[in-house]
């Protein structure tokens, strides 16, 4: 039977950046998909980054404004508004936005659970 999911829960992180998820640990801890997906709408200000992490999980991001940079060992990707980049689990990556911020949509696979990330600390 389908089931509806009447509102994301909104997740306030440091540097301004929202996240309102829609399923996942948070949002749907009881629902069968909570373990094996997460799906949230992002929304970073001009200038927000975060730590470089390697993630357990593969990453989907729908970028729908804005761009998002995904940095890398090889390099650099800029991911702008109307594409998508998928990371894989064990990359090292970090994830920061361009000059007019971004709005984008993140899909983890398993979920995306805090201590899966393995975020380094920054110095």
């Amino acid at each position: 039977m389908p089931e509806l999911i009447s509102a994301p829960t909104k997740i306030p992180v440091p540097g301004g950046k929202l996240i309102e998820e829609h399923v996942g640990a948070v949002n749907t801890p009881d629902a069968n998909l909570q373990a094996s997906v997460s799906v949230a709408h992002m929304q970073a200000p001009a200038g927000w980054s975060e730590p470089y992490q390697a993630p357990d999980f593969d990453e989907i991001t729908v970028v729908l404004r804005g761009q998002v940079l995904v940095d890398h060992d090889a390099g650099r990707l800029e991911v702008n508004a109307g594409q998508t980049v998928v990371t894989r689990g064990g990359e090292r990556v970090r994830y920061s936005c361009g000059p007019e911020g971004a709005e984008y949509v993140a899909v983890c696979i398993p979920a995306f659970a805090e201590q899966s990330a393995h975020r380094e600390e920054i110095a």
